[in-house]
């Protein structure tokens, strides 16, 4: 059970944190320094890339791609007052090109002066191509560090002159240990709740880093509920109970760890259900998973695997279904996302079955790390060159559509392989047909002549 100094919720507004009513929990915790900043040690861990360019000063332009809640305007933040920048915080949302231009001038200014202007603008993919340019002589000038923050890969929503100029730092949803390293801060910082006493079991506070999904905004927002719902005593003290957190979550929170062994022995109940053809088995676990918390956004990478693993080619709609369901989760989130999940897991449980494109990866790929020295053959291989047409390169090579059948008699594995097969389709659904014209095409194909050895090349 965690408490803090007793001091009633009603007397801090006399103390020197901020009242309750005054800003929400997440702002009023907003950590100010990089000490007091929670997660992304992969970049700002002793001797990380990007720590080593903040302790040397050395701050470039920066593309922050990552999840929300996980700390990218924070990092932008504390990388202003480091770096002693003017900070200004951009809404792609509201700004326009004239808002835009009115702050690069001030920032020519401030460069006169020797002041460096750091321009935070978040949700950078949500401005258009003219707004993204507008920035760039400015970033190219060094008037301006821009830090771009973003949810959506910046590679296809970035231009690419600005992407260019920019380092993409990859932010990673924080941890469960991350969540509740800085909900029990929350609970002992003056900002925070240390001027309370809260009873809360240290489980609750699992149960609220597990509900947050790696979202710290998500993590206090729902711990500022739960105080605030609390059970208030006498000597002012508050102590939250499983009840009432469920109450705050609107859900029964079931035995869930989603790093744990649970997470993954409920997927492989999920997969496995599918696999065997029930899809009452395969909605009960979905449900299970998506009740308890879990991200949809895994469930849907999950389904889009299985589509390829045990149904391949069998029914080539089950791969478009998946990716679909996996847009849908993104564009809707949870709770609307679930019956695009429960319709997508029921087509995959009925699906025909078939692992051939499996097994033909698996089987291939064994072969090409055993024989990763082995030549492309010479039919196959470009010969723009002069040199490269006395090498032989490309002799051989027949263009598939100059001929009837629309296949060339010749082999294109290397020679110790040509005999090798590694696709085996089955007679399930679609890849019954796709066997028979598979039998034409090595047949075919294998019916070498003496003849094919002078056909045109292209």
């Amino acid at each position: 059970m965690t408490h803090m100094n007793q001091l009633s919720l009603f007397d801090m507004e006399n103390e020197s944190a901020p009242a309750l009513g005054m800003a929400p929990l997440a702002e009023r915790m907003r950590p100010q320094e990089l000490n007091d900043y929670v997660g992304q040690q992969h970049l700002l861990g002793k001797g990380m890339i990007l720590r080593q360019m903040l302790e040397k000063d050395m701050i470039p332009s920066m593309i922050f791609w990552g999840p929300p809640g996980v700390g990218k305007t924070t990092l932008a933040k504390i990388i202003a007052n480091r770096t002693r920048s003017a900070f200004v915080n951009f809404s792609a949302v509201t700004s326009g090109i004239k808002e835009i231009k009115e702050i690069m001038k001030q920032a020519e200014e401030n460069r006169t002066f020797g002041t460096r202007t750091l321009c935070f603008v978040d949700e950078i993919h949500r401005f258009n191509k003219a707004q993204q340019d507008a920035f760039l002589p400015y970033v190219e000038k060094g008037s301006i560090t821009l830090i771009g923050a973003t949810t959506e890969n910046p590679s296809f929503e970035i231009n690419a002159a600005l992407l260019s100029r920019c380092k993409v730092f990859v932010l990673k949803e924080l941890t469960q240990t991350d969540l509740v390293q800085m909900l029990t801060r929350t609970l002992q910082d003056k900002r925070g709740f240390g001027n309370s006493t809260i009873y809360v079991a240290e489980e609750l506070l699992h149960t609220i880093a597990a509900f947050a999904n790696g979202d710290a905004r998500t993590a206090l927002n729902t711990l500022e509920m739960a105080v605030l719902n609390g059970e208030i005593s006498p000597d002012g003290s508050i102590t939250i109970h499983q009840s009432t957190l469920e109450q705050c979550l609107g859900k029964k929170t079931l035995l869930y760890d989603k790093k744990g062994e649970e997470h993954y022995n409920l997927i492989s109940a999920l997969h496995k259900s599918m696999r065997n053809s029930d899809p009452d088995a395969a909605v009960y676990w979905l449900a299970r998973m998506l009740e308890a918390g879990e991200d949809p956004l895994f469930i849907a990478r999950r389904l889009i695997r299985f589509a390829s693993e045990d149904i391949g080619l069998a029914d080539s709609n089950a791969l478009q279904l998946a990716v679909a369901a996996y847009q849908a989760c993104h564009f809707n989130g949870m709770p609307e996302c679930n019956i695009n999940l429960a319709q997508t897991v029921i087509y995959l449980s009925l699906a025909p079955r078939s692992n051939a494109v499996y097994s033909a990866y698996e089987t291939a790929k064994k072969d090409a790390l055993a024989q990763l020295a082995q030549p492309v053959p010479l039919q196959l291989r470009n010969a723009p060159t002069k040199l490269m047409e006395e090498l032989h390169y490309g002799e051989g090579y027949t263009y598939a559509h100059d001929t009837e059948e629309k296949i060339a008699r010749m082999t294109c594995l290397p020679e110790s392989l040509r005999d090798k097969r590694y696709y085996l389709p089955t007679e399930e659904g679609a890849e019954a047909a796709l066997k028979a014209r598979l039998a034409h095409s090595r047949a075919f194909r294998l019916e070498e002549t003496s003849d094919c050895e002078n056909a045109p090349s292209h």
